[in-house]
């Protein structure tokens, strides 16, 4: 993978892009894998993130009282008030949008990558995600415990990749393909329906 993972982010943008662009209004309303926000909202969320720079982020923290939460929710309404094909067409026209909130440029990678999943396991739909990439941010988020917790998550267990060359930390293994490890790694708890391996209960106590 190249240097900069931006060309990857514009890239997995624009895959879900083309995914999304022929679901049904229903579906845009199903229960995504973050808590509290359907499909079009986390996509609303994404695409905030996709158009913040670290001035407008502090402006806006600091306008929200300091709380992520309240920040995320008033994004989410402005940035959904559209509707569902205004998101869509928003969110094309920020493909290679470079722009971010403070923070190491992977975290942006991940955030693509977990995102997108989340929006597409409920779904159903399935997507080949490039897998130097998802071995990238296994690598950031293993030593991480930035909002996610994916350091002590993973705590005490073996991490192994079946599709990879990728395993981290020591303890009992927890095996599956790597996207599923990094969606476990970060909390969701879906994933762990694809690993295997005496860890994974360790895993579902720390969701």
């Amino acid at each position: 993978m190249a240097a900069s993972p931006w060309p990857v982010i514009a890239q997995e943008r624009g895959a879900l892009a083309d995914d999304l662009s022929a679901i049904s209004d229903a579906q845009w309303q199903t229960p995504s894998q973050c808590s509290g926000w359907s499909v079009h909202e986390l996509l609303a969320h994404m695409l905030a993130t996709a158009r913040m720079t670290k001035g407008g982020f502090l402006a806006r923290f600091a306008g929200s009282g300091f709380s992520f939460d309240k920040m995320a929710q008033k994004e989410v309404k402005q940035y959904g008030a559209g509707g569902p094909a205004a998101t869509l067409a928003a969110w094309r026209d920020a493909q290679n949008a470079t722009t971010s909130p403070p923070g190491p440029v992977d975290s942006w990678l991940g955030e693509t990558l977990i995102h997108s999943e989340d929006i597409r396991h409920p779904l159903g739909i399935k997507h080949d995600y490039p897998k130097d990439a998802v071995v990238r941010t296994l690598d950031f988020y293993k030593n991480s415990n930035l909002i996610v917790g994916a350091k002590k998550r993973i705590a005490g267990v073996t991490l192994k990749a079946t599709d990879v060359d990728w395993s981290t930390g020591s303890g009992p293994e927890v095996e599956g393909q790597a996207m599923s490890l990094l969606m476990a790694m970060t909390g969701r708890a879906a994933a762990l329906a694809d690993l295997s391996g005496p860890g994974v209960e360790t895993l579902r106590t720390r969701m």
